[in-house]
């Protein structure tokens, strides 16, 4: 069973989103050297591959809403053995394709799709 490994929320004024999370929540948040405007959003500790320490825990992140891939509103990401398998079978059950399999270097393999009820999710394959 392919499991929630990290969420991503949209913001269309970061400073504010931000704000936001880390007064309510307390979350913590890093701008991804050489990715900006991506931002981690830590809301659990992790370990220094960035895993979660706490069983179940999960990190996320904050991106532009414009540039988004077609998310206009919070997206899960799904960690899956195989991204281009996984997005074979989300087309032959109905699914669109919004951001093809890319690599994001030494991290993973992304990808976006839209499901028939147009909620948008991602999918994660780790490098190993």
């Amino acid at each position: 069973m392919d499991r929630v490994c990290h969420f991503e929320i949209p913001f269309a004024d970061k400073p504010r989103a931000t704000a936001f999370y880390q007064k309510v929540f307390g979350w913590q948040f890093i701008d991804v050297p050489g990715e900006a405007p991506y931002t981690f959003a830590i809301t659990t500790p992790a370990d220094e591959q960035g895993n979660p320490e706490t069983p179940g825990g999960i990190n996320g992140g904050m991106f532009p809403r414009e540039g988004g891939g077609g998310a206009t509103s919070p997206v899960l990401i799904i960690e899956v053995a195989s991204c281009e398998q996984r997005v074979r079978e989300v087309e032959a059950a109905g699914g669109e394709i919004l951001v093809k399999p890319t690599q994001i270097p030494n991290m993973g393999i992304y990808a976006q799709f839209k499901d028939p009820e147009g909620s948008v999710l991602g999918l994660w394959q780790p490098l190993a």
